[in-house]
């Protein structure tokens, strides 16, 4: 077989298994999902029920994805995560699912829905600033002083903050056990408040002994633990929606203008 021959087989195999997929999840070719398809609570709860998993459906909506129903249940631990059902009920996914245009997981966006906290439990009298103390929108970063990733967010953070005066970011150390050097980092940061000491640290630059004693950082791990946050960065939202990992700028920005309704 030559390659242009080898070429025209493998789009019309690429064609043949984009139909099967589409076939196998029930899309829709014509009209609204909801004139011919529903989906009861009870009838997830039933689909679910030969996996032998004890996860009880609390929510059942149309997925942004054609062909698949978004279905929110709980977890172990009490929490609430989305899986989703094709519309036959013979297949669950469970894992991301990710808007192509936007680049975000609809599924992570949907857990953070799920599982808001009130951000008037955190205390922020040790939180280091990053712009107005006094803006509008407060948003609270778990960091630590040597992650890579909370690098890249601290770059973008200082993009938000010079974009938009309106928005601020009250940042709690979180030194992981994975940087031995982080914690004595951490105090000198919590001892002077100071977020060109944590721009230095980050940076990779050395930095002063620490100048008191302080047990936030002790206090900062119990409430991360109780929270579910384990890694950093982590971002808590003004309207408590929670997002691990680093964001960026017009996201955040996207995120603050963009609260989800109580």
């Amino acid at each position: 077989m030559n390659y242009k021959a080898f070429k025209i087989l493998l789009f019309v195999s690429m064609l043949t298994l984009i139909a099967s997929a589409a076939f196998a999840f029930g899309g829709c070719s014509e009209g609204e999902c909801k004139d011919c398809h529903s989906l009861s609570i009870e009838q997830a709860q039933e689909a679910i029920e030969p996996l032998g998993v004890k996860s009880e459906v609390t929510d059942v909506r149309f997925s942004s994805v054609p062909g698949l129903w978004e279905v929110d249940v709980t977890d172990k631990k009490g929490g609430k995560i989305p899986v989703y059902l094709d519309f036959s009920l013979n297949y669950l996914i469970q894992g991301d699912i990710i808007e192509i245009a936007t680049r975000q997981s609809l599924t992570r966006m949907r857990h953070a829905e799920l599982n808001r906290i009130n951000p008037s439990v955190i205390p922020l009298e040790d939180a280091v600033v990053l712009g107005d103390p006094e803006a509008k929108h407060r948003v609270i970063v778990f960091d630590d002083p040597e992650c890579p990733f909370c690098k890249k967010m601290q770059a973008e953070m200082h993009k938000v903050v010079e974009e938009r005066k309106d928005i601020a970011f009250f940042i709690k150390m979180l030194p992981l056990k994975i940087h031995p050097n982080a914690r004595d980092k951490a105090k000198t940061i919590i001892c002077e408040k100071s977020i060109e000491l944590l721009d230095k640290s980050l940076a990779g630059e050395e930095l002063p002994p620490p100048t008191c004693e302080t047990d936030v950082i002790e206090k900062n791990e119990d409430l991360a633990a109780g929270l579910g946050i384990k890694s950093t960065p982590t971002i808590i939202l003004p309207d408590g929606r929670i997002f691990p990992g680093a964001k960026r700028a017009e996201d955040i920005i996207s995120f603050v203008d963009n609260p989800i309704d109580d």
